[in-house]
């Protein structure tokens, strides 16, 4: 029987915020990741959806014991499909890859009332960085659409719960990517009261 793996794409990239091992670069081709909301959570996370033009950088790891359970209550606003055919990786033996995206009809544009938070794209791509170096940080902020989100400043007060600190140059870096996407960020003085603490 085949072991069970997933392919992260967003915050399973970065390896400190979750203990799952066997972990392999890998990239799935034919999706792309875009910023998204559901009614499941009060801010928009990365999801990702269909497309044959693009291909994405990520992380394959073994699910312990083969059992969901734990990681599909974590990804709880995601649905999981399976991905085999489609990621390309250097794991000796053969195995089954799935990945969790919102399907198309159950998640709505990100808004001021459920912005992304600027912790979680550190931690993404705090992740990035220490797999794929600068290249493939830059590689994710060019297959991620949906720029025009508006993002939520908590980086000296994380709300995400799995928030990472980053180095000065790891910040620096990230500043210079939402800069030239021209991205619009909400101080976190101004956040909806559904988000303050």
């Amino acid at each position: 029987m085949r072991q069970k793996y997933f392919f992260g794409y967003g915050s399973l990239v970065n390896r400190a915020t979750h203990d799952y091992g066997q972990t392999r670069p890998a990239r799935l081709a034919g999706w792309r990741r875009i910023w998204r909301h559901t009614d499941l959570r009060p801010v928009a996370y990365l999801t990702a959806v269909p497309d044959p033009t693009s291909t994405i950088d990520g992380l394959i790891a073994h699910v312990p014991g083969d059992d969901w359970h734990a990681l599909d209550t974590r990804e709880h606003a995601y649905d999981r499909i399976p991905v085999c055919d489609h990621v390309t990786h250097d794991a000796p033996d053969p195995i089954n890859i799935s990945v969790y995206t919102v399907p198309e009809g159950k998640h709505g544009r990100p808004s001021a009332e459920h912005p992304v938070l600027l912790s979680y794209i550190d931690t993404v791509v705090q992740g990035y960085l220490d797999i794929f170096g600068e290249t493939g940080a830059h590689h994710f902020f060019s297959t991620t659409s949906g720029w025009s989100a508006p993002i939520l400043d908590d980086r000296s007060a994380p709300i995400y719960p799995r928030a990472q600190s980053l180095t000065p140059k790891e910040t620096a870096l990230v500043d210079t990517h939402l800069d030239a996407l021209n991205t619009t960020r909400i101080p976190l003085s101004k956040a909806h009261p559904s988000l303050r603490r």
